[in-house]
Order: C-alpha cells, then structure tokens, then sequence
C-alpha cells in the first residue's frame, strides 16, 4: 500500500473502529498529526510561482526523526512579503524576537498539534521535511492560522426533493466551492485569521468575500453563520505553500442549510482570491486543493450523506 492509499483509507478505518463517542474532528486529527501523516502536496515539486526546486524527501525521510544526511533544502521567501504589514520580518533578527509555541501579542503562534521545535532560531514544521527552508509565500513563520467554511445543501431536483445515489441510496450533499485563482484548485472558500480575530468572524467573512461577493442579503447570511456550525476539523494542512519553517493549519466548521432555503438559494458569486464558485456534488472522486477533500469527507460522515 502506498503513502496516499493509506491517507485516503486510513479516516474510514477509524471510523470504524473508534467509540461512537469520538466526533469527526477527532478522527480527522488523529490521522493528520505529527509521526504518522507524511505530507505530500509540499514536497517533491517546484515551489509555486517561483524557480526554486524543493530538495527531494522520500517517504522515509519525512520525519525529523530519520536521519539525513544529505539534507540540504534551499532557502526561499518570497520577494512580495518584504515589507506587508501581514507578514512577519526576516530571521534571524536583531530587533524581532517571536515569541514561539504561544500567543505573542495578537498572533497565534501555537500549533494544533502541540509544541514545536525551534532549531537555529527558526521553527520546525510539525509534520516534517519539505525540501524548502525559509517562510516561502507565508506570511508567518510557524503556524499560519487560516478557517474553512464548509457551506452544505442537500442536492435537490426540479420539484425540490432530496435526490439520492442510485447505487448506495445515501443523500448527495453539495458544498460551496470556489476554484482558486493561484493554482486553478477547487478549494473550500477559507481564508487567513487576522491577528486577534475571533475564528467565528473570520469563517463568515471569508465565505462573503469569495463565495457571495455581494451584501445585500447580509442579514440572512449572517443568521445562517451566527446560527453556528459543527467543529470538523483543527490541525494542519498539507498546503502546497508548506515548507520546513512555516506551515498552514486550519479551523474547520461545517454549516448545513438543511432545508436549501438559506444559503442554499442564494446566487453564487466569485470574488476576492477566487476565479469561480459554484455548488459541487460531493463523492468520493472529489478533487480540491491540499486535504480539504479529507476534511469534507468528515462532513459526509456527520451527515450520513454518499461518499
């Protein structure tokens, strides 16, 4: 079995083995943690919109605990970061010291997955080798807290039932999606926590600001989020942007229009870093960027919905 077979069945494996009492966010966490998950959209390939080639990780030399030798990845940051007032300074630094595995000042810096290692000044990515050094397009070193929205409806027909799979029978849930404009990826439509922003008022706004692009029926939309939705998944993700000193993790929360006639009715509209958005068919042969398929399959297994 291959590294990618075992990350696909793995979450069905656990699910159904654990106590009926573990929630979907844990299942998701148990999977992708430090010493089992072997990241594999960060590695292996060129960084994104740049020339620099990541230093070649196989799977036994993902862990910081293999040894290796030869190990000398590049160092990249991307030259647009100099000088944001999103991003931090370079380091090593006379005058920025980040105050790492805490929260230092407004910016999160702790992990989903515990204490991480800082080596040479600079923080190690929990996960393990990339074949890159540096904070590559990321903003922060260390963590890169962002929030995914999974905004659901049940697929419906022309007469507004609730059409189900011919060969499993489950209801076929549908999820906002938008395709990025960086990598042409369908993607849920997350976004970045602004330092000392409440994740709840980050899920809503990202979801407005890419998937509606409009404000007229914002009253609606901001019952549909303050109605709240259900925890799936905190932790890292595999992100293509992921390199040794700076990593992208995620809060996950699923809202469920159960009857279509919130956010299911609204008309979908593209906007800030989205090319397109439209209602996707959730299944198994769901392709979106980094593992937000492995985080929306937890929504089909709270909902009960085809897989």
């Amino acid at each position: 079995m291959t590294n990618l077979d075992f990350a696909l069945l793995l979450p069905l494996c656990l699910l159904l083995t654990l106590e009926n009492s573990t929630t979907a966010a844990e299942m998701m966490a148990s999977l992708v943690k430090p010493g089992i998950f072997r990241h594999l959209m960060c590695r292996n390939n060129m960084y994104p919109r740049s020339g620099v080639l990541r230093f070649p990780v196989s799977d036994g030399h993902v862990f910081w605990s293999a040894p290796y030798p030869d190990y000398c990845p590049p160092v990249y940051t991307a030259p647009h970061i100099g000088g944001q007032v999103w991003a931090d300074s370079p380091l090593p630094s006379e005058t920025f010291h980040p105050q790492w595995n805490q929260l230092d000042g407004q910016v999160n810096r702790e992990s989903f997955h515990g204490a991480y290692e800082v080596k040479n000044g600079l923080p190690l990515n929990p996960i393990g080798r990339t074949g890159l050094s540096g904070r590559g397009s990321l903003g922060r070193w260390g963590p890169n807290h962002a929030a995914d929205p999974i905004v659901t409806r049940w697929k419906r027909d022309a007469e507004g039932s609730i059409v189900a799979n011919s060969t499993t029978g489950k209801n076929i849930i549908q999820m906002v999606a938008i395709q990025r404009s960086d990598n042409k990826l369908w993607a849920i439509p997350g976004g970045m926590v602004d330092p000392g922003e409440n994740v709840s008022v980050t899920l809503k706004r990202e979801f407005t600001e890419e998937a509606l692009n409009f404000t007229d029926k914002a009253n609606m939309v901001e019952k549909f989020f303050r109605e709240g939705g259900v925890h799936v998944y905190s932790g890292y993700v595999d992100d293509f942007r992921n390199t040794d000193n700076a990593w992208m993790e995620t809060t996950a929360l699923n809202f469920h229009d159960e009857d279509g006639k919130q956010v299911g009715q609204l008309e979908l509209m593209a906007g800030d870093d989205a090319t397109n958005v439209r209602w996707t068919d959730v299944d198994s042969e769901l392709k979106l960027h980094a593992n937000h398929a492995d985080i929306v399959r937890e929504v089909v297994f709270l909902r009960n919905a085809h897989w």
